[in-house]
């Protein structure tokens, strides 16, 4: 009878770092999220069916009604919309990674992309965190790698703040300061 034979080569073990990785990218992603069940403002698809009935007709040159949207349900989409985005991003390479007709070189550059994504992640949540721990209500970081995008929640933004924001992102990420946007949320 044969033993069975174990052979981990190169593209296994870069294939299992970079799974790892990515798990934990999502990780923190998710962790790092604000719990939007437990928010009494969330929309219930549920209580849903209550107002809307088949068969009711709207017009198509009707102008739709003006909603306000509270700075709290905007930061909650917003970091729902990110998540959703960098999930899609995650997905899209571990597909590339998983492909059976990648080659070495094709592997090593989606393995640098996703250590990228995982950088990226990383650092917004630590972005968003000390940007909070300033004294702001809310915040949501958006990292590209080349530009930076920071919505906070402030009744007015003066520049002391503006350049302690800027501080923290060049602190964290490698966007040249041109490059550094910061968006106020009342």
């Amino acid at each position: 009878m044969k033993k069975p034979s174990v052979i981990i080569g190169k593209k296994q073990i870069i294939m299992t770092c970079l799974t790892l990785m990515l798990a934990a990218a999502v990780y923190i992603n998710y962790s790092t999220a604000p719990d939007i069940k437990g928010n009494n403002d969330a929309v219930n698809v549920a209580n849903t069916e209550d107002t809307m009935n088949y068969g009711d007709t709207e017009f198509v040159n009707a102008q739709p009604e003006p909603v306000a949207v509270s700075s709290d349900d905007y930061f909650a989409q917003a970091r729902l919309d990110k998540m959703n985005n960098r999930d899609e991003a995650v997905q899209t390479l571990q597909t590339m990674i998983g492909g059976g007709d990648v080659s070495e070189d094709e592997m090593v550059v989606n393995a640098i992309d996703a250590v990228e994504v995982s950088k990226l992640i990383e650092s917004e949540g630590t972005i968003e965190s000390l940007v909070k721990a300033q004294g702001f209500e809310d915040c949501v970081a958006y990292l590209d790698g080349e530009t930076a995008k920071v919505v906070v929640k402030t009744e007015g933004l003066d520049k002391a703040q503006a350049a302690s924001i800027k501080e923290i992102i060049l602190g964290e990420s490698e966007v040249s300061v041109e490059n550094i946007r910061i968006f106020e949320v009342k």
